[in-house]
Order: structure tokens, then sequence, then C-alpha cells
């Protein structure tokens, strides 16, 4: 005979089953949408790598900046001409392989009037004043190539551009454009490939292009819990009362 409080033991175990399979069911679910971000990470990757080793093609004109996204221009391998405008140069602190310093963003003035700002590369300490690599400065008509990069509003981890003291975090390029009077700017910058780096002055060619692909443990973390929680709603299912658990008590 089935007493009240056997009854309502076999409620919570079903209750506790039907909630371990929910969670295996969540669990599952994201074990397969890290699936799916890894494939979609592993396209981006290749996406990237074809990009940055492609021949160089000319840089997005200006009827086409507003058009100009992650998904379809960063990182791509692009050629842009003009003249440096070495006196409105920007020096953004940096970490690099080379050590701590600064990138050297200066603006390339195109023949129509239109902007682009040029990470021309990396600069120690020592080198910060133009005054130490002034013969390194391209004067006349140059042609650069290089990567295409995004802005980088706001500033960087925990510090934020201070226009007004001339300290940069990170390469924003519309409040840089803005501090030094620069009108027509390009939405993006180049960061400007390695050339001859014999003398003083910028190294380019020093982007890091990475990106983080954790996806595979990820999924196996998700669809190991999801395995878990299925044992353990099988486990509750086939639990029963122990028999002296219900013997007449003396």
């Amino acid at each position: 005979m089935t007493t009240p409080a056997r009854h309502g033991r076999g409620a919570a175990r079903i209750a506790l089953a039907l909630g371990a399979a929910l969670a295996c069911a969540v669990f599952v679910a994201l074990g397969v949408w890290q699936v799916e971000r890894r494939a979609w990470k592993l396209a981006l990757i290749e996406r990237v790598n074809a990009r940055v080793h492609a021949p160089a093609v000319a840089a997005p004109a200006p009827a086409e900046w507003p058009q100009v996204a992650a998904a379809t221009h960063e990182y791509r391998h692009v050629a842009v001409s003009g003249t440096f405008r070495h006196d409105l140069e920007t020096r953004v602190q940096a970490v690099t392989e080379l050590g701590a310093g600064y990138w050297v963003l200066t603006p390339l003035q195109a023949a129509d009037g239109a902007v682009v700002l040029v990470n021309r590369g990396f600069v120690p300490p020592e080198q910060r004043d133009r005054t130490s690599r002034s013969t390194s400065e391209a004067t006349g008509p140059v042609s650069v190539a290089g990567l295409l990069r995004l802005t980088e509003p706001g500033g960087g981890f925990l510090r934020q551009n201070d226009a007004t003291a001339d300290r940069w975090h990170s390469r924003d390029v519309a409040a840089i454009a803005t501090a030094r009077g620069l009108h027509r700017v390009a939405p993006y910058f180049i960061d400007a490939d390695r050339g001859d780096t014999t003398g003083p002055g910028p190294v380019g060619g020093l982007t890091v292009i990475a990106f983080r692909n954790h996806h595979a443990v990820y999924a196996l973390t998700w669809f190991a819990l999801a395995l878990m929680a299925a044992g353990a709603a099988v486990y509750t299912l086939r639990t029963r009362d122990h028999p002296q658990e219900n013997a007449p008590r003396p």
C-alpha cells in the first residue's frame, strides 16, 4: 500500500528528474552553440589570413566610407597615396614585441583633400619626439601599403584617451581628427607594412592578428555537464525507497 509519505517522495524524485533533464537539454544547446561558434571562428580566421596575405588593393574611397565594416574590410591589405602631414602626427602608447613605446599615427592627405590616418609603426620612448627621427620622414607624394584597421574609440583598458593633455591609449580616429583639426577623415586607419627600418623611425608591420579560439573546450565542457545531468536524471528515476523505510515500527 502506498503511503502519503512514499507518494510525496516519488513526486519529488520525478520533479528532480525533470529538472535534471531540463538542465541536460540546456547544456546540450550550449554545446551545440559553441560548436557553431567554433565553425564561425575558423571561417573568420581563414578569411582574415586570406586578406592579410593578398596583394594590396586600393583603400576605400570617401564614397565607400559609410559601408566600411569589420566583417568586410578589417585586415584587408590596402594601398593609399598622398602626402604625409608630419606636423600633425599623434603618438599612441603601445606595447609590442619590441617593448613599450608608441605608435606613430600620421595623417596622409590625398590630392582631393581626403585624409587617412596611417600608423607608420612603433617607436621606443627615446624616439618619441620627431626631432629624434626627422630624417626618416618621407616628403612629397608617397604610396603606403598596409592593413586596414577600424577605429578604436574611447581608450585602452581602464585608461581613457585625454585629448587635452595629448595622451592617447587607443587609435580613436574621430577623436584624433578632432584634436588635430582634420576634416574628411576616413573612419579607419592603416597599419603600414614593415619597410626600411635601418635608420631611426617607426617600425611597421607589427600588427598582431590573434583570435581566441577555445570553443572546442567550451563545447566539450557543456556536453560533459549534459552527460552528468542525464545520468542524474536516470539515477533519480531508478532510485526506490529502501524496504526498511516502509516496514512497520514495533
